[in-house]
């Protein structure tokens, strides 16, 4: 999909959306972020296996999140896999707020344009 530099895809303003509800500088794990995701509205970006991670990827990749594997020990205790612990970075924040003001610009303009005398 092509979009212009700066913005972020409908999924990526999901993850971060969701992935900052519980605060700032928490960390999640995929599963658990998918799961918050599929629980809110925007439950159809998900739509196939690995939309998910490679949006992660993609975020990793631009700065908007930093990640960090969990201590194998922990995995262990619980007897299942290490998890892969992400946390949303400042320029991940700033992404989603200039996201948030570009989409309410263009939806006020989409509004006023519809107010002008014909």
């Amino acid at each position: 999909m092509r979009r212009k530099p700066g913005t972020l895809l409908p999924v990526e303003v999901a993850i971060l959306a969701a992935a900052l509800e519980a605060g700032p500088g928490e960390e999640f794990y995929g599963y658990a972020i998918a799961r918050r995701i599929q629980a809110g509205e925007a439950s159809r970006l998900l739509t196939a296996h690995g939309t998910l991670y490679k949006a992660l990827d993609r975020m990793l990749k631009a700065g908007l999140l930093a990640a960090r594997w969990e201590d194998a020990e922990a995995a262990a205790q619980e007897e299942r896999p290490r998890r892969r612990l992400y946390r949303v970075t400042g320029v991940g924040e700033a992404a989603l707020h200039e996201e948030a003001r570009r989409q309410a610009l263009q939806h006020a303009a989409g509004l006023s344009e519809g107010l002008q005398p014909s």
